[in-house]
């Protein structure tokens, strides 16, 4: 039985449908049109809304149980009443796209835990098995809505290949931790990383390393490749390469990834670093994708960022009182050291621990006249690069500290005050600039 057969048993589907206005639409259809999702859990799957028009902006998301009309349409197809839930904002990964010529909208449909329990419990009561995920789109003017078919089935072969929870973590004698702190003659602990996923098929990537002073990963660079449009996976920043893995995961629903050997994991100097799993694209038959312009592979498409491993290497002193800070729950500042020493004219290094639930960090350095420098840096990312020029009219002491701010702005943590001295020159040369030569020398 058709979609719209199904809402016509109803008196207000009919009534509906027979209002329906002639209309000429600008996004002219998704791909794909129907995808196979997890009755009990998250499913994640990679859409292309195609050819939108030159003003159109995507708006709204939302699943309802049942719709009067599929395709595009200029009214909202939903059926008062079947409204199981709305997008949330933490998984809105859609991306403007622009590939051939062709105006797109690259979209991760992630459907929470929480809607497909709904769609469940109805079809226990004797509704269709099927529900239908909507898109709104405007141009200012015109309201567009895009209808996708979500059809309930296990977790299974039949399922896009989709990462729905990833958790990486050192196996410390302490346990299972996400970061750990060594000296520099230090082995570095065994890695891997726990997957949760639906579908089977064919899992590829790499392990790689940032390094202290490297451009930190923006939010982008944490996706996977899957997750971003055509036109943006090549643009990923990439950092040294540890190693490849190339697995199949079978139809289980877990897995866990052994990381490479940790002698591979090069450390020349003492600082902050960072393991990231970069998930590469694979061919997807249950979930590829139609830009008009091509076919987009979407195996490994996930709805979150990955998270990220971190190691500190450094001075006993330094990683004493960052684990006291983990250990009291308090923000905790890596480097510059206290009472560290940088030259005037040359970039710092800002670099510091995260804490759970920080949106923003912002950066605070000031002498004895006020501020000097104010930096927001994203969560995920815990350091910043200063520009060569930010201390250089700054004296010869200032002092820095770090605030996390939460997702209404409220204060969640903050640091401790810490010096840093600013030179144009070493110590010893300073000094000996100020003393004159005596005429016996």
């Amino acid at each position: 039985m058709s979609t719209v057969h199904r809402a016509v048993r109803s008196l207000p589907g009919l009534l509906i449908l027979l209002a329906l206005p002639a209309a000429v639409f600008a996004v002219t259809g998704v791909n794909p049109t129907g995808v196979n999702i997890n009755s009990s859990g998250v499913t994640s799957v990679f859409l292309t809304f195609q050819n939108l028009g030159p003003n159109e902006q995507p708006v709204d998301a939302f699943w309802c149980g049942d719709v009067v009309a599929t395709g595009v349409t200029n009214f909202d197809p939903c059926l008062p009443g079947t409204l199981f839930g709305r997008l949330p904002a933490r998984n809105n990964l859609s991306r403007a796209s622009g590939t051939g010529g062709v105006r797109n909208l690259s979209d991760v449909m992630t459907i929470p835990q929480s809607v497909a329990r709904r769609a469940y419990q109805d079809a226990q009561r004797g509704n269709p098995s099927d529900f239908f995920y909507v898109r709104r789109f405007t141009d200012g003017v015109t309201d567009t809505f895009v209808t996708v078919t979500c059809r309930m089935a296990g977790g299974g072969a039949r399922v896009p290949l989709a990462l729905t929870e990833v958790r990486v973590a050192f196996d410390t004698p302490e346990g299972q931790r996400p970061y750990y702190f060594m000296s520099s003659d230090q082995p570095l602990p065994a890695f891997g990383a726990q997957l949760k996923y639906n579908g089977a098929g064919r899992l590829k990537g790499r392990w790689e390393l940032v390094k202290p002073g490297d451009i930190e990963p923006t939010f982008e660079d944490l996706l996977t490749e899957a997750s971003l449009p055509a036109e943006q996976r090549g643009l990923q920043n990439r950092y040294t390469l540890i190693e490849r893995f190339d697995v199949f995961l079978p139809p289980a629903g877990k897995f866990f990834l052994a990381g490479p050997d940790p002698a591979l994991v090069a450390r020349a100097v003492d600082g902050p670093y960072k393991i990231l799993l970069r998930v590469e694209a694979t061919d997807e038959k249950e979930g590829n994708s139609d830009t008009l312009a091509g076919v987009v592979s979407s195996g490994g498409v996930a709805g979150f960022p990955m998270p990220v491993l971190q190691f500190f290497t450094g001075e006993p002193e330094t990683l004493a009182a960052a684990q006291d800070a983990i250990t009291k729950g308090t923000m905790s500042l890596l480097l510059p050291g206290a009472d560290a020493r940088v030259g005037t004219g040359l970039p710092v290094s800002f670099s510091w621990l995260t804490i759970p639930g920080a949106v923003v960090y912002r950066l605070e350095v000031s002498n004895d006249d006020g501020e000097v420098l104010n930096a927001v840096v994203p969560a995920g990312v815990a350091s910043y690069n200063s520009p060569p020029w930010a201390l250089s009219s700054a004296g010869d002491l200032v002092r820095w500290r770090i605030v996390a701010l939460g997702g209404t702005g409220q204060t969640l943590g903050r640091s401790d005050w810490r010096e840093l001295r600013v030179a144009g020159a070493p110590p010893e040369e300073a000094e000996t600039a100020q003393v004159p030569a005596s005429p016996e020398e």
